[in-house]
């Protein structure tokens, strides 16, 4: 028995081709505020008579901007693109999967992304959340118990990889 959530690492960072666009905008958008910002910082600085709490503030939105900057460099560093597996492994659950599922007689759909991704309000679970790790590596028909504050089984009935 192969197992799925082994082939899955915690440290790794999946991005979708979608998610990976929107954090390169906003990367380079963030590179180009920061140039400005440091630019005026320079003027602000010899020119301005900013109080020390006024000059305070304008250092610490410098100092956020360049943390998000580094932080966004680190992931675009080391992220992993989520592809879809081939055919032959189309049904099991893989990061990527959009799945369909029955519990308590509720269906419910929704597709594991990775953590950065995550937003359970469009239907998008990380693979590291509860439902999202005990789901991976599963197939349709599968019962599978999820521990979060209550016990929920999730009967899967379909799973999806779109192109």
């Amino acid at each position: 028995m192969v197992n799925y959530s082994a082939m899955i690492e915690d440290s790794k960072i999946y991005l979708t081709k979608d998610g990976l666009k929107k954090l390169e905008q906003e990367h380079q958008s963030l590179r180009q505020m920061k140039r400005t910002k440091t630019k005026d910082e320079s003027l602000v600085a010899g020119s301005l008579n900013l109080s020390d709490s006024e000059f305070s503030i304008f250092q610490e939105d410098i100092n956020l901007l360049e943390a998000r900057v580094e932080e966004l460099e680190n992931i675009l560093k080391n992220y992993t693109i989520i592809v879809i597996p081939p055919k032959s492994q189309q049904k099991v659950v893989f990061i990527g999967a959009t799945i369909l599922v029955e519990i308590e007689g509720q269906k419910d759909e929704f597709t594991i992304v990775g953590s950065l991704e995550a937003n359970p309000m469009l239907g998008k679970i990380s693979n590291a959340s509860p439902v999202g790790m005990s789901l991976l590596g599963h197939k349709v028909g599968d019962e599978v118990k999820v521990q979060s504050a209550v016990v929920s089984v999730y009967k899967i009935r379909k799973i999806i990889y779109q192109h």
